[in-house]
């Protein structure tokens, strides 16, 4: 009977998680202790190991699913003394299991301390002390090719596991934590296991999109660290009180500038009289292009990245604020932008403005610095 593969639970709290990437592909033959998988949590990247022996006959999910929900069957494994026939009857789905039960309070820690040192793991290795270190295959070949040692640091993955992301911020500069001190496992909150969700169904399982383009932007996938940070920000920003910071600025240079430029505007309809809101929208033009990330939009499951420098300009109108769009500003000189501004105003008060002149834009002006409102 194939060796299922089921996807694993790697932290308490965990309920799906990505499959982004395959380290092995079908008709790979597969040892024990072989990584076959990258798994991505809203906490880190880890990898699964084989513990079979065979070959790998067939890959159920394809990398780059997001929403696999644990225990869902990813992949079945021929043993030795199989061939293809064997997959014919094979189950293509995880076999339903009884949920395990809760440990009560009291029994939690000792849960904890026994679940802290697993026995018989590829990935450990012995410390200098006589401990164990815990680490994924991945996080210890970065830990031998950049010279550390693994006895220095500690783990965020289950069990103090290291992991790929504690190596990378070692090698940031991270401070290493002496691994004299043993690795606590996550403290179980008892109250929350019992409520814990279900894992989601097979079928929420979404494909992570590629990146796509087109002649004006780029959507780009985001991992699922990015859309847990969304996710948190914007809940901070809607329960949490902010303060904002300011700093007042001379721009004692700029005005007279400003008075400059315009004493030597052409008269007539090739005029112009430049205000200081035209001096902010072309800084802020050109910051965007030196600073490209800026240029962009938040999209749920992906950053929207444009490739334009299109700037939204707020103006208020008799049925409501309204926000005309100056494109490629930071192709466009002081006197462009000030006439456009100008002109795009007058039609927006009007009612006269496309719907390609008021939609888009990858940042958007509110000047209300002509009502002396300083911050």
């Amino acid at each position: 009977m194939p060796v299922q593969v089921l996807m694993p639970a790697l932290s308490p709290t965990m309920t799906e998680g990505t499959l982004s990437k395959w380290h092995k592909k079908v008709g790979d033959t597969v040892q024990s202790g072989d990584v076959l998988a990258e798994i991505e949590t809203d906490k880190a990247t880890m990898e699964i190991e084989a513990v079979e022996e065979g070959k790998l006959a067939k890959i159920l999910v394809e990398e780059g699913t997001a929403g696999v929900a644990v225990n869902t069957l990813i992949a079945l494994i021929l043993e030795d003394d199989e061939d293809e026939s064997a997959l014919e009857g094979a189950e293509t789905e995880a076999p339903k299991k009884e949920p395990a039960p809760q440990p009560s309070p009291e029994a939690a820690p000792a849960q904890a301390t026994s679940s802290a040192a697993p026995a018989q793991n590829p990935a450990q290795k012995p410390a200098a002390d006589g401990s164990r270190t815990v680490a994924s295959p991945l996080a210890r070949r970065m830990a031998e090719q950049a010279g550390l040692d693994l006895s220095t640091l500690s783990g965020t993955g289950p069990n103090g596991r290291i992991v790929k992301s504690d190596i990378e911020q070692a090698l940031q500069g991270g401070t290493p934590t002496s691994a004299s001190q043993p690795a606590q496992a996550p403290a179980q909150d008892t109250t929350a296991a019992k409520a814990a969700p279900q894992p989601a169904p097979a079928q929420a399982q979404t494909q992570v999109p590629a990146t796509v383009s087109s002649g004006s932007y780029t959507d780009e996938p985001v991992s699922m660290m990015r859309k847990v940070i969304a996710e948190r920000l914007t809940e901070s920003k809607q329960t949490i009180p902010h303060f904002y910071l300011t700093v007042e600025c001379e721009i004692d240079a700029l005005l007279a500038m400003r008075k400059d430029l315009n004493d030597r505007a052409p008269k007539g309809d090739d005029g112009y009289k430049l205000s200081v809101n035209d001096f902010v929208v072309r800084a802020v033009a050109l910051a965007m292009r030196r600073f490209p990330t800026v240029n962009a939009s938040w999209q749920g499951d992906f950053i929207r990245k444009f490739h334009r420098v299109d700037i939204s300009i707020a103006v208020a109108t008799k049925s409501g604020l309204i926000t005309p769009v100056v494109h490629d500003a930071d192709n466009k000189g002081l006197a462009q932008v000030s006439w456009e501004i100008k002109e795009l105003a007058g039609r927006a008060q009007e009612g006269d403005l496309l719907p390609e002149e008021y939609q888009g834009g990858g940042f958007t002006i509110s000047n209300l610095g002509m009502y002396d409102v300083k911050e």
